[in-house]
C-alpha cells in the first residue's frame, strides 16, 4: 500500500554515539588495569581498603553537597517577594556556586577505580569547581545564543502534529456556533 510519502531515510549516526561507547570501554579497561597495578605493587587488602574509603567518603561529599543545595534553595525561596518576612527586592545570587559539581566529585570519588577517584578529587578543589562552573556557565550561554527563538515551541508543535508513525495528520475544528439555529431544526421527540 502506497501514501504518496517518501520512506524515512536513514539517519547518520552521530560522532558521539560511536565514540562514547569506546571512550567508557577504554576507560573502564584503565581503572582495571591500575587497580590491577596497584593490587600488585601494594597489595590486595590495600586496593580493597583504597576503595571502601572511596565510597564511603563520596557519600560523605555528595551528603554535604545535597545538604548545602537544599539550604540555598530553602533561603532563596524565603527571600521571594511574597514570602513572610521577605523583603521587596529579588533574591541575591547564592553565594556558593558549583553544588552539582561537588555532587559530581562525590560520585566520581564512589565509582571504583583510580582515574576516577583523582578526577572527584580534583572536583573536591574550590578553584577547579569555580573555573568549571564559569566554563559550563559560558558555555550554556553561547548555545543559547545560538538558538532560534521560539525553537522549544516549534518542537512541541512537531509533536504534537505527528503521528508515532512518523504520518502527518492534519485537520480542521469545525465548531457549531449555538447562537444561530439550524435553518432545519429537528422536531422534539415525543413519545
Amino acid at each position: 500500500m502506497t501514501t504518496g510519502t517518501p520512506p524515512p531515510t536513514a539517519r547518520r549516526r552521530s560522532r558521539a554515539r560511536t565514540f562514547v561507547p569506546l571512550a567508557i570501554a577504554a576507560w573502564a579497561v584503565l581503572e582495571i588495569w591500575l587497580l590491577i597495578v596497584v593490587g600488585d605493587v601494594a597489595g590486595g587488602f590495600t586496593v580493597l581498603l583504597l576503595l571502601a574509603a572511596g565510597v564511603v567518603l563520596g557519600a560523605v561529599v555528595m551528603k554535604a553537597a545535597g545538604r548545602r543545595a537544599f539550604r540555598n534553595l530553602t533561603e532563596t525561596l524565603q527571600q521571594m517577594p511574597g514570602q513572610p518576612g521577605a523583603s521587596g527586592s529579588s533574591p541575591a545570587p547564592s553565594s556558593s556556586r558549583g553544588n552539582g559539581f561537588l555532587m559530581l566529585g562525590g560520585l566520581l570519588i564512589m565509582i571504583p577505580g583510580m582515574i576516577s577517584d583523582v578526577a572527584g578529587l580534583l572536583l573536591l578543589v574550590p578553584p577547579v569547581r569555580s573555573a568549571l562552573s564559569k566554563y559550563a556557565e559560558r558555555s550554556l550561554e553561547r548555545r543559547m545564543r545560538r538558538t532560534a527563538p521560539g525553537g522549544l515551541s516549534d518542537a512541541f508543535q512537531q509533536a504534537r502534529m505527528h503521528r508515532p508513525d512518523g504520518k502527518v495528520v492534519q485537520g480542521e475544528v469545525i465548531r457549531e456556533d449555538p447562537s444561530h439555529p439550524d435553518e432545519n431544526p429537528r422536531p422534539p421527540l415525543t413519545p
